[in-house]
């Protein structure tokens, strides 16, 4: 593979979220996060299975470190759990934060440039029962917690994100309910999109006094593609789906304002009475750059189609429909590979839409692509190695996407594979593996030839940058 197109500064990193992987749910004044209280909830999870353990991060935190070390990459995309340093949204926990103080430092020992997300979906289930994000007090409780978190690492952390993919906290946890905290309430979802906004808006007006100078926030983004762009009925199945995928969040954020087609298609659930005077001014204050998480494509369409999804290129348990307001949309399969989650396989998705970004929004500020990857059922071979080849190409092969879209004139500046390590996957529990590494609580981590291929690429670029340093003098 050709690194011709990746800038001599591009970052190379892994990304991993602390619900997801760090265990001790319980430990060191550790109380319930949604997902924990969700994932209690019969039926919700693959397998019943629960974070108790996940991957037990949270003890082995220094191997994971080395890990990183050791694949050569520069920079760690994590989480913090405000259930952790904030437990039940109330006072600071002095264990909690002190485990993140713990991990930082081995980063930075290591060599490794820690980017630290603030909301990956784990909200305390005390705020939860108060009305979570339906409720626009939760925007100034997530204040406090950002605030916590900054006293604590502020002085070595420099790279923060509000929030990870509010898409799915929002609408997947209380339009459709197959995410925590499993609300089927469009009203609610809508509710939860406009103060997940104002948090942020927030939380960046915090930050910046604290002099935070990098500083944005992630989305999952995909393209719509209407099965037939000819006709109507799947053309405006197409904008509905655009909306709530990608406008809804990109808009205010980014252009200071709801489109007037968003307006109009969410104002049977009260979107317009939610916005307060001064919001979209704080939604939009500047950002430093623009975390990009896409996996798949969608293509779409205004009718019911036998074999088509519910909901856009997953499986049956993703198929409850998030689109509130949309009376029929389906997403039908093109004749496309997939994952393991169902999800089709298409690089120049990617390519596509990081080119899009930067022509649909003049003066976006940089991007990065915070999450790309695949789930695949692998397993140990008898030589003791994973030889997941099919990950390997997807990563490849999306990288390639990734040089082609910079050769196009998208301001690209990192990638982070999705996921370090194997972990728990949502209402999918352990059933679907991410990782480039093979991870459990007990037994071996295992670099995964996904993980060696990545390195190899990431070492190259990265040797290539150091030879330009020393030539520039």
């Amino acid at each position: 593979m050709t690194m011709q197109n990746f800038p001599p500064s591009f970052l190379w990193g892994a990304a991993t979220a602390a619900a997801q992987i760090e265990g001790a749910g319980h430990l060191d004044g550790k109380t319930d996060s949604v997902w924990d209280a969700f994932a209690r909830v019969p039926g919700a999870v693959a397998g019943g299975d629960n974070l108790e353990r996940a991957v037990d991060h949270y003890h082995r935190y220094p191997e994971d470190v080395a890990i990183l070390k050791e694949l050569g990459l520069d920079a760690y995309r994590f989480s913090t759990s405000w259930s952790r340093v904030r437990p039940d949204g109330g006072a600071v926990n002095p264990a909690g934060v002190a485990f993140y103080d713990r991990l930082v430092d081995e980063l930075l020992g290591a060599g490794i440039d820690p980017w630290l997300t603030l909301y990956h979906w784990d909200l305390p289930q005390a705020l939860e029962e108060r009305g979570g994000w339906a409720n626009r007090e939760t925007s100034e409780r997530f204040v406090e917690y950002v605030q916590s978190i900054h006293d604590a690492l502020g002085d070595r952390v420099k790279n923060w994100s509000t929030f990870n993919e509010p898409f799915c906290s929002s609408l997947l946890g209380y339009a459709s309910g197959v995410h925590a905290p499993g609300r089927q309430e469009p009203r609610a979802a809508v509710a939860a999109i406009h103060h997940q906004h104002v948090a942020h808006g927030l939380a960046v007006q915090a930050l910046r006094s604290a002099g935070v100078t990098n500083l944005g926030i992630t989305l999952n983004l995909s393209n719509a593609i209407p099965l037939d762009p000819t006709d109507p009925v799947d053309l405006e199945a197409a904008r509905r789906f655009d909306v709530l995928q990608n406008r809804v969040f990109l808009d205010p954020i980014f252009k200071g304002a709801y489109a007037g087609d968003t307006l109009e298609d969410l104002a049977p659930f009260g979107l317009t009475e939610l916005i307060k005077d001064g919001d979209l001014a704080s939604i939009s204050a500047p950002l430093d750059f623009l975390g990009v998480n896409h996996y798949h494509d969608d293509q779409v369409s205004g009718y019911a189609l036998e074999g088509a999804d519910g909901h856009g290129g997953g499986t049956d348990r993703e198929a409850a429909s998030p689109w509130v307001g949309v009376e029929q949309i389906s997403f039908p399969h093109r004749d496309l590979e997939h994952t393991g989650m169902g999800w089709e396989i298409n690089p120049d998705g990617l390519r596509h839409l990081l080119v899009r970004l930067g022509r649909e929004y003049p003066g976006l500020p940089p991007l990065y692509v915070t999450e790309n990857g695949a789930a695949f059922p692998d397993e140990v071979s008898a030589d003791g190695h994973v030889h997941d080849g099919e990950r390997t190409a997807y990563i490849t092969d999306h990288l390639r996407a990734v040089s082609e879209a910079i050769a196009e004139g998208a301001d690209v500046r990192g990638y982070f594979v999705w996921s370090l390590l194997d972990n728990f996957e949502w209402s999918y529990g352990y059933e679907q593996r991410f990782g480039i590494v093979r991870a459990d609580a007990d037994g071996p981590r295992i670099l995964k030839d996904s993980a060696l291929a990545y390195a190899r690429i990431a070492q190259a670029a990265i040797a290539g940058r150091a030879e330009a340093e020393v030539k520039a003098g």
